[in-house]
């Protein structure tokens, strides 16, 4: 009998460029030619999503697809490719490319965050029905969700420099509204959010930008899914299927133990101020930063939480036929993440130049790996 699974689905948002690590506009022109295919407010990185599956090797099969059926268009077009990463790594970055003069929320989010939202990233959604069991995932999933931009910390650089972060993405995003409850219950949700809309504070329903959030297909009132949006964007198909099976292992331990709930522990504020703290220090040191466990109260190191996580939840990853994806979590949490990698470089006498554009084909190289011709 196949293991039980929940229906995941991922979205990429990726910037665009040479293979010089020169990060260029052309998001407006691939949704043109695409269905699929959606711009950002900045034409410098293009959006892509699959549909949701169980399965993990069909789900990196449809991403992988999108992914070399960009990069062929991009050859086609030019000598144009993926630049990883979450934040322009060179170049400027203080002018915004809008991709749309035309869209009036766009327009918004120019004027009003500037070049501190043009970033890149994976969103990662785990179907999840009952109202219940969703927003206590919810308050489980934003108070760890420190450990999955631990694990995928991807943006040290900025405009040609080192910024002091291992993610400047997360550390200079402008997390939107700045106070958001950890939710008791659905109705809750929706009268906050009716309200937020009501005084201004956001802009429409989407315009939550949180680690992590109840969604679904036409929030706040119909939700069906936790979206993790805090994982940076990674190159590297493995890692991104560890961190969803890492993901989805979690939410079937809250799904089957229904103490497991922050709110047992301390207040809405207290939880609140928990993550913000958290997540403000995995941005600058990721794997090395000092932590607090909500569960115990303990300080930890970062990575020694993960790998205790990884270890508790064993059972459960076994039941669900998870265990075979996960090895990435720990030999990251062990070796370094991409930012690390990218910073032992800098110290071996590398510019950041230099390390973008080894980058850049590395990326190439290992979509190639995976699929092939296709990809090439």
């Amino acid at each position: 009998m196949p293991p039980r699974r929940l229906t995941k689905g991922i979205e990429e948002e990726v910037y665009t460029g040479t293979w010089q690590g020169e990060v260029v506009g052309l998001s407006h022109r691939v949704a043109a030619a695409f269905p699929g295919f959606t711009t950002e407010p900045d034409a410098r990185n293009v959006e892509f999503t699959t549909d949701p599956y169980r399965d993990y090797e069909v789900l990196l099969s449809r991403l992988m697809t999108k992914r070399c059926q960009l990069r062929r268009y991009l050859r086609e077009i030019g000598e144009f490719t993926l630049i990883p990463g979450s934040t322009i790594p060179l170049g400027n970055t203080r002018e915004f490319h809008l991709s749309d003069p035309n869209n009036p929320y766009y327009v918004f989010i120019r004027d009003t965050y500037g070049t501190n939202v043009v970033t890149a990233s994976h969103h990662v959604n785990v179907g999840v029905e009952d109202p219940d069991d969703l927003f206590r995932a919810y308050r489980v999933l934003r108070s760890e969700a420190s450990m999955f931009l631990a694990l995928t910390a991807a943006s040290p650089f900025l405009g040609g420099e080192t910024t002091g972060f291992h993610s400047s993405r997360w550390g200079l995003f402008p997390k939107t509204p700045r106070s958001v409850p950890f939710f008791a219950r659905h109705d809750e949700f929706t009268s906050w959010v009716e309200a937020r809309l009501a005084d201004g504070t956001m802009y429409n329903p989407r315009h939550l930008w949180i680690s992590a959030r109840p969604n679904g297909p036409a929030s706040p009132y119909n939700l069906n899914r936790l979206e993790l949006r805090i994982c940076e964007r990674t190159s590297c198909p493995r890692l991104l299927l560890a961190v969803t099976a890492f993901l989805e292992a979690r939410v079937w331990e809250v799904l089957e133990d229904a103490d497991l709930d922050p709110l047992r522990r301390a207040s809405s504020a207290d939880l609140e101020a928990m993550a913000d703290a958290n997540e403000a220090a995995v941005a600058r040191s990721s794997l090395d930063a000092t932590v607090t466990d909500w569960s115990s109260g303990r300080t930890v190191v970062a990575r020694d939480w993960i790998l205790q996580r990884l270890a508790a939840q064993e059972p459960t990853a076994k039941d669900h036929g998870l265990t075979q994806y996960l090895g990435p979590i720990a030999e990251t949490a062990e070796e370094g993440n991409q930012a690390q990698r990218w910073l032992e470089l800098l110290g071996k006498g590398w510019t950041v130049e230099r390390v973008v554009i080894d980058a850049v084909a590395e990326a190439a190289e290992i979509d190639k790996a995976v699929m092939g011709a296709e990809c090439a």
